[in-house]
């Protein structure tokens, strides 16, 4: 009886093995789950897990594939995928290799708007405390929109009606396709750089919400949050609110709400400027009638010159006498208050101690007032001071403090 040989696999056979029958029995399908321990590596691809409420799945996204990818991948993001079961080698698991992704639920550019929006929201980009306050008159405004698009026909029309007196400085941009979100951006930072113009808007004629999406760019939103000068978004739409709505200082439905504001903003300085003229006109009026009625008073008051300088020469005398009294009283109180002062200084005086039978002692011959037996010894010698005269004295005998 022959016995029959077996066969001893490697490992690296029976992974292929499997990887076989893995592409043949099932392939390219399309996969949904939930992703989680989302992972972009730095080579670009992007390694994750997709999971449903039993089972979990490896998966990986090379970078040729997520190049073009509209929105964010981020743990919790629940998708479809479409790709092809593979087993990878060097651990022997099995995983999909995706090579398209969409959110479930969602348009891939409405949730790339949602996760955009969100970010630049918790950035600042559209707290109401940024936002620049309009100028009370603009007298240049530069326009950043396509100059072959309704949008600046209709802007430059009721300028051109309502405030002619504004200069217009038109940024022409394309304000859809590929290249729109980078113009408009451009054409923000250089109309602030030009710095003759007060105010900038931003502005298209409507479309579908795939028209608008360059107004949806990140890289638009920051050049209008970024802007020195404020900036109107009138985008043109009234379902959707775009990111540069959000954004700008202030936003409106259409081009031609834009420019009535400007138009709105001269007529309040006209009506303002007459209101002041009205008042200033009645305050004129007014000081003028008072004037009138105090001139009015003043010529009933007037007297004669001659009367007036009598009165006056009258009010002279009284001066004068007036000020021969103070004078007198003046002097009169500083002698009494000088001879106090001398009465004072005569009784701290030392000679006046000394007209009461006392005497001064000083050692010689530096003449050190002695105040303590201390500071004398036999044979120096001493000049008393009398209260008439003095004497030179010397030491015989020093005695203790007996009382």
């Amino acid at each position: 009886m022959q016995k029959t040989s077996k066969h001893i696999y490697t490992v690296s056979e029976i992974t292929q093995a499997i990887k076989g029958l893995l592409e043949e029995a099932i392939g390219e399908i399309w996969l949904e789950g939930e992703i989680s321990n989302f992972k972009a590596a730095s080579s670009g691809h992007f390694y994750f897990s997709l999971k449903d409420q039993n089972s979990l799945i490896l998966a990986a996204m090379f970078a040729n594939a997520n190049k073009g990818l509209k929105f964010k991948l981020e743990d919790g993001l629940k998708v479809i995928c479409f790709g092809k079961v593979d087993v990878y080698g060097p651990r022997g698991q099995y995983q999909i290799i995706v090579e398209r992704i969409e959110p479930k639920g969602v348009g891939a550019q409405q949730l790339a708007f949602e996760q955009l929006k969100k970010k630049l929201e918790s950035e600042g980009l559209f707290e109401a405390s940024h936002k620049k306050p309009l100028p009370r008159m603009p007298f240049s405004v530069g326009i950043v929109t396509s100059a072959k698009g309704a949008a600046v026909r209709d802007i430059l029309q009721i300028l051109k009606k309502g405030v002619s007196c504004v200069d217009v400085v038109l940024r022409d941009v394309r304000v859809q396709g590929e290249q729109a979100a980078a113009e408009i951006a451009q054409a923000i930072e250089d109309l602030n750089d030009f710095s003759k113009t007060d105010l900038i808007i931003v502005s298209r004629g409507g479309g579908s919400t795939e028209d608008l999406r360059s107004f949806n760019e990140e890289i638009v939103a920051r050049a209008i949050y970024n802007s020195q000068l404020p900036v109107i978004s009138a985008v043109g739409h009234q379902i959707n609110t775009t990111l540069s709505d959000l954004a700008a200082d202030v936003f409106v439905e259409t081009p031609s709400a834009a420019a009535k504001i400007i138009v709105d903003k001269k007529n309040a300085l006209l009506a303002g400027l007459t209101d002041s003229r009205r008042q200033l006109d009645f305050s004129i009026n007014d000081k003028i009638g008072d004037l009138k009625n105090r001139l009015t008073g003043f010529t009933h008051m007037l007297k004669s010159p001659r009367d007036r300088l009598l009165e006056k020469l009258q009010q002279v005398d009284e001066l004068l006498s007036g000020l021969n009294y103070n004078m007198r009283h003046t002097l009169e109180l500083a002698s009494e208050r000088r001879n106090s002062s001398i009465q004072r200084l005569g009784a701290l005086s030392p000679l006046s101690v000394l007209s009461r039978g006392y005497s001064l002692s000083m050692r010689m011959p530096a003449e050190t007032i002695v105040k303590d037996i201390s500071q004398i010894k036999p044979g120096d010698r001493l000049k008393t001071v009398l209260h008439k005269g003095s004497f030179i004295s010397a030491v015989e005998e020093v005695f203790g403090n007996e009382g």
